[in-house]
């Protein structure tokens, strides 16, 4: 919108699909949404109950700068007992969601002009998270024929002497796909040879469906250059709780703490005690809701590779699944646009996850089997699809 009350840098409308959804989603009584990544499943009644009391007995003020004490012990543990990494106390930061923690990250580490090199598809805030820190945004494609791997060579080409970092997502939203050790142990040749931080999102690391999640920053020579974003949305569906967190090199969260405390000064503190009783429940918390969330995944799948012109590969990770619809030979917006007005399901183009998400349209499955079979149903009895 073009106002002279408005900075010159939003003039131009940067609004995605991704953003547009739940305006579609009104247009129809009878929707189905499988658009956001927002599951079903309410916060499990132990992080409920237990952040309530906590509320109830004076944890309402604001926390330690670098976040609850408590919490930040808890993290220490759940990398310790899951993956044998040790993290420091001074390594870790709580921050008011995952998208919070990215910002933050992106503006301690950038000057201006530096370029950010984003696995792409890319979850769609990530190029303007990284114009927002005044960095440059630089796609790289992986294709679906490379199982969505990062293709090193192709990596190496698009380094330049403004390269700060590689922004990498495994498992993926919205591809779905788990980087392997093996592509894990290139990166890490890459960034140490060209003296890189990666920035590693590790948003849904207990939806590894096929091997344990690994994180980049346990590969030998990365902890010292690697941020790592966590956050308890998904892994423990407390969506509305907005907490996560950053763990880095201590510099580093010393300049995430400045930042941050101009921004919201610190995280919510019910919702960090939230998160303190889902680290410390977990065993009991998470596996009915993986099995769940896998259960509609791989059904859903089944139900896409038994469509005529739509194709999927063998969910690994997320709630998501990036759907092939090229040999319809109709653009990702206008297929999502169709299957909207003709089977009243909202999904999201793979245009908005960038250029190369061109081809596919993403499918969240974050409602029951019955109603992935009831949008199913529909999307089965249109016409493009027989």
């Amino acid at each position: 919108m073009k106002n002279r009350f408005i900075s010159k840098r939003y003039w131009k409308d940067k609004s995605t699909p991704m953003g547009q959804v739940d305006e579609l989603a009104k247009n129809y009584d009878d929707v189905i949404n499988l658009s956001l990544g927002d599951p079903d499943l309410v916060t499990h009644d132990i992080i409920i109950d237990n952040a309530f009391k906590d509320a109830k007995a004076g944890h309402t003020k604001y926390t330690d700068f670098r976040g609850d004490p408590e919490l930040r012990k808890e993290i220490i543990r759940y990398y310790s007992e899951e993956y044998d990494l040790p993290i420091a106390d001074e390594e870790i930061f709580i921050t008011a969601s995952g998208c919070l923690a990215m910002y933050l990250a992106l503006e301690a580490i950038l000057d201006d002009g530096d370029e950010v090199i984003l696995q792409s598809p890319y979850f769609t805030p990530y190029p303007q998270q990284v114009e927002l820190a005044r960095g440059v945004p630089v796609p790289l494609i992986t294709c679906e024929e490379e199982d969505f791997q990062i293709n090193v060579k192709r990596l190496e080409k698009i380094i330049t002497e403004r390269t700060k970092a590689i922004v990498i997502n495994s498992p993926s939203n919205p591809t779905g796909n788990v980087l392997s050790r093996k592509t894990l142990e290139n990166i890490r040749d890459i960034a140490v040879k060209h003296d890189l931080i990666v920035i590693s999102d590790d948003i849904y690391t207990s939806f590894c469906f096929d091997e344990p999640f690994v994180p980049i920053a346990s590969i030998e020579g990365m902890k010292e250059r690697t941020i790592i974003i966590n956050s308890f949305s998904k892994n423990f569906t407390m969506t509305g709780w907005r907490i996560g967190n950053i763990i880095a090199p201590d510099y580093i969260i010393k300049v995430i703490q400045q930042i941050n405390e101009n921004v919201v000064f610190t995280s919510p503190s019910i919702s960090q005690r939230g998160a303190i009783y889902a680290l410390k429940n977990r065993d009991i918390i998470q596996p009915d809701m993986i099995r769940e969330y896998r259960d509609r995944v791989f059904y859903a799948a089944e139900r896409i590779n038994n469509i005529p012109n739509m194709s999927v590969l063998k969910p690994k990770g997320t709630f998501y699944l990036f759907v092939n619809i090229k040999k319809t030979g109709l653009s990702s917006a206008q297929i999502s646009d169709m299957i909207l007005r003709e089977a009243h399901v909202l999904t999201i183009p793979g245009i908005a996850f960038g250029d190369c998400g061109e081809g596919y349209v993403r499918i969240a499955c974050t409602l029951s089997i019955d109603k992935l079979k009831e949008a199913f149903d529909r999307i089965q009895n249109m016409k493009i699809f027989k």
